[in-house]
């Protein structure tokens, strides 16, 4: 398998998210995993040299990066950088299904000895006499020997980030619910029917404090100030952290979802407040979410844009930000025009500033202050 066809078919999938580095390795979510040194059908104008599959990837992954942003950070990951004249034609190639890179055919690694008819699977032998034979053979076991599927029974186990706490959770509260004639006590189609019912009407968890994960839901678009490389210092240190400067140093690994623990001063009065802190979860993929999950989400950090409630399983703002809280982030400074849609709805405008970072945690507590007061009112 050519790793840029599996790179091209992650981009289509919108799945790139799911390509991590892993030392040495590449890993295709849980499907291939590829050397990161392989040397790919993308090569260079100038030196005419194939780059390796690490710069292919890395720059499918950060081509919303400023030219000079990429170059340093392709660097602090020790990534060869595509230079400026090679970026578009990869990305027309990755993204808008041309069949054509520079110099090279893009279904056949730049590594194997090119042919009239490039086969990505063992070819039949041809009579002995034919002296492309022993050419088509050797290009065969070249491709075997770098493809290597990483999905197996063993692999199927395999979670990384990912934690099973809300699973567990619903696991042990189901047969409570079977008792009560919950809506997993009927098989089959009525069971189907209930589940979609569920998703298009959430139903509020009314027991946040008892064991259940609350959900903070942040944007993925990197033009907004919080998301999900820089809400952890925000919420749990009260420190503002670019989300550029953030993801540098995650090496550009954006995590699936992330726990921000709130610490709790006063007990008694808050959501699970029985001494200790309160776990939150972090993500920024609504469409991820099952119907039991809408249930748990408690805020959302809004990038003022509509698009960004699009298929959410609620008609309306209004409907939105009376079940779940708004905060919205901006600079102190920036134009009252930026937030001009935001004033519309029922939302927290937390404003901080570009260079005084010892006021962060005050806008941090407000953001805290106001869900608490929030979750009082739903539990």
């Amino acid at each position: 398998m050519d790793p840029l066809a599996v790179l091209r078919d992650y981009a289509a999938r919108g799945d790139l998210d799911k390509i991590i580095f892993s030392g040495d390795d590449i890993l295709f979510g849980s499907d291939y995993t590829f050397q990161a040194s392989t040397p790919t059908a993308f090569t260079s104008k100038q030196s005419g040299r194939p780059y390796p599959l690490s710069a292919a990837v890395f720059l499918a992954q950060h081509h919303d990066l400023k030219h000079t942003d990429f170059i340093q950070a392709a660097r602090l990951r020790r990534i060869p950088p595509v230079s400026l004249p090679d970026r578009k034609p990869f990305l027309d190639f990755l993204h808008f299904g041309h069949n054509s890179l520079p110099s090279a055919d893009p279904l056949l690694p730049s590594s194997f000895p090119a042919s009239k008819e490039p086969h990505l699977h063992h070819p039949p032998s041809p009579p002995p006499e034919e002296p492309a034979g022993a050419d088509e053979a050797t290009t065969g076991a070249q491709i075997r020997a770098v493809e290597r599927p990483f999905k197996d029974r063993n692999a199927l186990l395999d979670a990384r980030g990912r934690d099973f706490h809300a699973v567990l959770t619903s696991a042990l509260r189901r047969p409570e619910e079977q008792r009560k004639g919950g809506k997993d006590g009927a098989p089959g189609s009525r069971h189907d029917a209930s589940a979609a019912v569920a998703m298009s009407k959430p139903k509020l968890d009314k027991s946040l404090g008892d064991g259940v994960v609350p959900i903070i839901l942040v944007p993925s678009a990197s033009q907004t100030l919080i998301t999900i490389y820089n809400v952890k210092e925000f919420l749990e240190d009260g420190v503002f952290v670019p989300s550029e400067e953030r993801m540098r140093a995650m090496k550009g690994v954006k995590p699936e979802s992330v726990t921000v623990q709130r610490k709790l001063m006063v007990r008694g009065d808050r959501p699970g407040a029985t001494g200790g802190s309160v776990s939150f979860e972090v993500r920024d993929k609504p469409a991820s979410l099952k119907s039991d999950d809408w249930g748990r989400v408690v805020a959302v950090f809004v990038l003022g844009k509509e698009w960004q409630f699009k298929d959410w399983p609620f008609k309306d703002h209004v409907e939105i930000f009376n079940r779940v809280i708004g905060f919205y982030v901006r600079f102190e400074d920036d134009s009252v025009e930026a937030a001009k849609v935001v004033k519309q709805w029922n939302v927290k405008i937390i404003s901080i500033s570009k260079n005084k970072r010892h006021q962060d945690r005050t806008a941090a507590l407000e953001v805290w202050e106001r869900l608490d007061e929030f979750m009082r009112g739903r539990a």
